[in-house]
């Protein structure tokens, strides 16, 4: 072939070459370019959400405003071992949603502590968190004037923050054929004024009513100033020192009645939980309608009522509080972090799993 033929051939394969070469250069500096920019605005939007907890300076005395999304979005958490420890009717939290915490925040480890020659209960983790033997306390009933005195002797202030909503459920034997009764009622019989089911539609069999002692538990003492107006106890009340024993002998005794934190009742296969209401005739089921049998249970098991609940149409609910010790040390760090890992949308769905309805 001769020189003339080869050269435009020579120029031809240069020029592509270059095209490529050129080419390559700019998918390469656009692509990087892309990368930086996600990458940027990946970061902003986690800085966004973390940033969105509150102070605890500057936090009121009944509420808080974090209002993370899961677990680990959660600042300010303290690493170390916290004692805490209160209320009996937490015990499906501590065992669903605080081993999650353990799980997603190690840093951050919490020991239950069962208090010393007393049973476990609300007043009881108060007065420990009070006493410096907690960090933090959870309860079932709001702080008392007498506690928020003492722990100024004690120089420092003590915070509840509300984070589930629970109510109390009536359990009767599964064969006691009632259709529900008044919040009047249920006080009537708790004072010996109701003494056989006759009197309130049902059959002739007389009333064994059991009850936790007051000094057990939130519950008890929730019970009393709410619904037995602060009266007292009949002499024929029987107490028991546990739900789970108190639930076994209402499902023995056919004229038994017991209350306790609803989703103790509720889910139970060999008792019956019982609808309230505040006038007769209008009764509101705890439970899920319709209402599953014990005969098909364990398959199938009752579930809260969230939505009666939530809108207070059920006669008798509360509040579940994190108390936090007001110190500006680690304690109130560790108690606030636990608050904020409740409130967060994860803690949030988790507290539903145990069973209670959810705050937010």
């Amino acid at each position: 072939m001769s020189q003339k033929n080869e050269t435009p051939i020579l120029i031809m394969s240069l020029l592509i070459t270059i095209a490529l070469i050129a080419g390559g250069f700019w998918w390469f500096s656009q692509n990087f370019s892309g990368s930086n920019s996600e990458r940027a605005t990946n970061s902003q939007s986690q800085n966004s959400q973390s940033s969105t907890n509150y102070s605890p300076s500057s936090a009121p005395t009944t509420e808080t405003t974090a209002t993370g999304t899961t677990l680990t979005s959660v600042q300010n958490v303290p690493t170390g071992l916290f004692n805490y420890g209160g209320s009996t009717s937490w015990a499906p939290i501590r065992l669903v949603v605080d081993s999650i915490i353990q799980k997603d925040r190690p840093e951050y480890r919490l020991r239950y502590v069962q208090p010393n020659n007393a049973k476990a209960g609300s007043s009881i983790g108060i007065q420990s968190l009070i006493d410096g033997q907690l960090a933090f306390a959870q309860s079932s009933r709001p702080i008392t004037d007498l506690e928020i005195t003492r722990a100024k002797q004690r120089g420092f202030d003590l915070k509840q923050i509300p984070v589930a909503i629970d109510g109390l459920a009536a359990a009767v034997n599964p064969n006691l054929n009632i259709p529900g009764l008044t919040v009047e009622q249920l006080k009537s019989i708790y004072t010996g004024k109701i003494k056989n089911w006759k009197e309130v539609g049902g059959s002739d069999i007389p009333i064994q009513a059991y009850s936790r002692r007051i000094e057990d538990g939130g519950t008890v003492e929730l019970f009393i100033q709410d619904i037995l107006g602060g009266e007292k106890f009949a002499p024929n009340v029987e107490f028991i020192s546990t739900t789970t024993q108190a639930l076994k002998k209402v499902s023995e005794n056919p004229g038994s009645i017991y209350f306790a934190s609803a989703p103790e009742v509720i889910p139970q296969c060999s008792i019956r939980p019982l609808p309230l209401g505040r006038s007769p005739g209008k009764y509101v089921a705890p439970y899920q309608e319709p209402f599953i049998l014990p005969s098909e249970c364990p398959g199938k098991r009752n579930k809260l009522n969230i939505e009666a609940f939530q809108s207070g149409t059920y006669p008798i609910t509360r509040n579940l509080f994190v108390v936090v010790k007001q110190n500006g040390q680690i304690e109130q760090q560790a108690g606030d972090a636990y608050t904020n890992l409740l409130l967060t949308q994860q803690g949030q769905e988790l507290i539903s799993q145990a069973g209670f309805v959810k705050i937010r």
